[in-house]
C-alpha cells in the first residue's frame, strides 16, 4: 500500500489518518495571504453510479438515519470527516469548471483517486457507506459522504452544520483530481512540505505557506485553515495511513474512550495516537492541548499543529478558539459548510 508522507486532511484529521469554502483569489503568492483504498472499493461504488439524480428530503431524512445509525454502532465519525474532506479537498478555485475542478463530487470513490497516499484506509469508509446509498440511490455518493461528515461532527458533540444538498456525482475514473492536492503535516526528506504534482504547486520550505498555498488554491484564507485544523480534536492519526502517529497509546489501546453525553464505551478499533485525550468529542481541547507543553507526551503534536501558534497570521484565530469553545464552533461550521461545497453542481431537492 502506498502511504502518503505525513498528508493531514484539510485540516483534516479524521478517523486516525490526517488529512482539515469558495470565492476566487488572486494568484498565490506570499504577498496574497490576506486574500484569501483499493480499486475494488471503488469499483464496487460505482456500480450503481449515476451523475444527475432527483433527491427528495424524504431520501435525504432516510440517508440521515441510516449514517446515524452506522455512527453510533461503530464510533466511525472520524474516519467520516476525514473522507469527505479529502473528496472535497481536491477543489482548485482557478479551474472553477464541474467536475474539472475537484471538490465534492463524489470522485474519490473512484480508482485512482482512492488509491492516492493521503487517501490510505479511506476504502473501508467508503464501503461502511455503500448501504446507505443502496438503500438510497437517489440520493447521490456526494452528499452521502459530505452528510456523513456533518453528522458525525454533530454527534460528538460539534456544531450543527447548515448543510446543502443536491450534489451531482462525478461519472467516473476521468474526473478524479491528480495526487498532491491535499496538505502534509510533516516535511519531506528533502526538509520540504507538499510538492509540485497537484494542479498547482504547494511545495515549500515553512510549513505555514505550504498549508497557506494549498488552502488558497481552494478559496480558503488563515481563519478557515485554522479552524478546520481544529477538528483534528476528533480522531487518531495512523502511521500505516498518513506515516504518522504510535502503533498505540494510553489514549488509544482499547480502554474505555469518552463519547460526547459523557458515557464511555470500548467499540473502536485500538491503536493509532491522538492530539486530545477525549478523541471521539468534537470540542475545543485541541487548541488548548496544542500550545500547553504540560500536556501528555503521547499526545500528537506535529509541525502542521504547532506552527498554528507561531505564525502571525494563524495566531490571532487559534488563541480566540483556545480561549472560546463558542467562537471556534461558529467558525468551523462556517468553514465546514464552505469545505463541503467546494466544486459541487447542485440540483433542486424535491
Amino acid at each position: 500500500m502506498k502511504i502518503a508522507r505525513a498528508s493531514v486532511l484539510l485540516t483534516v484529521a479524521a478517523s486516525g489518518a490526517h488529512a482539515f469554502t469558495s470565492s476566487a483569489l488572486p494568484p498565490l503568492g506570499r504577498s496574497s495571504r490576506a486574500a484569501a483504498t483499493t480499486a475494488s472499493a471503488s469499483s464496487t461504488a460505482s456500480a450503481s453510479t449515476s451523475t444527475s439524480l432527483s433527491v427528495s428530503k424524504g431520501d435525504l431524512a432516510g440517508a440521515e438515519s441510516m449514517i446515524d445509525s452506522i455512527l453510533k454502532e461503530k464510533n466511525c465519525g472520524p474516519v467520516f470527516v476525514r473522507l469527505a474532506w479529502h473528496d472535497s479537498g481536491t477543489y482548485d478555485v482557478n479551474i472553477g469548471e464541474f467536475p474539472k475542478a475537484g471538490g465534492a463530487i463524489g470522485s474519490i470513490r473512484f480508482s485512482p483517486e482512492i488509491d492516492h497516499g493521503a487517501n490510505a484506509g479511506l476504502s473501508g469508509a467508503v464501503r461502511l457507506l455503500e448501504p446507505v446509498k443502496e438503500a438510497y440511490p437517489g440520493v447521490s455518493y456526494a452528499d452521502i459522504y459530505q452528510m456523513a461528515s456533518a453528522r458525525a461532527i454533530a454527534l460528538a458533540g460539534g456544531p450543527v452544520i447548515d448543510m446543502r444538498y443536491g450534489r451531482v456525482d462525478a461519472s467516473g475514473p476521468e474526473d478524479c483530481s491528480p495526487e498532491g492536492n491535499l496538505p502534509d503535516a510533516e516535511a519531506g526528506p528533502g526538509g520540504k512540505f507538499g510538492g509540485t504534482s497537484g494542479t498547482v504547486p504547494t511545495e515549500d520550505v515553512a510549513v505555514e505557506w505550504h498549508l497557506r498555498k494549498v488552502f488558497y488554491r481552494m478559496g480558503l484564507g488563515d481563519e478557515e485553515i485554522v479552524a478546520l485544523s481544529g477538528a483534528h480534536t476528533f480522531g487518531r492519526a495512523y502511521a500505516d495511513r498518513s506515516g504518522l502517529g504510535a502503533e498505540k497509546t494510553k489514549f488509544t489501546d482499547g480502554r474505555a474512550a469518552k463519547l460526547a453525553d459523557g458515557s464511555t464505551t470500548t467499540k473502536y478499533t485500538p491503536g493509532g495516537s491522538s492530539w486530545v485525550e477525549d478523541w471521539l468529542v468534537f470540542d475545543n481541547s485541541y487548541f488548548t492541548t496544542v500550545n500547553d507543553a504540560s500536556t501528555d507526551a503521547e499526545l500528537l503534536k506535529l509541525t502542521s499543529d504547532k506552527v498554528l501558534f507561531k505564525d502571525a497570521g494563524f495566531r490571532p484565530f487559534a488563541v480566540k478558539f483556545a480561549s472560546s469553545q463558542e467562537d471556534f464552533f461558529e467558525s468551523y461550521a462556517r468553514a465546514h459548510k464552505k469545505l463541503s461545497e467546494l466544486g459541487s453542481k447542485f440540483e433542486p431537492v424535491e
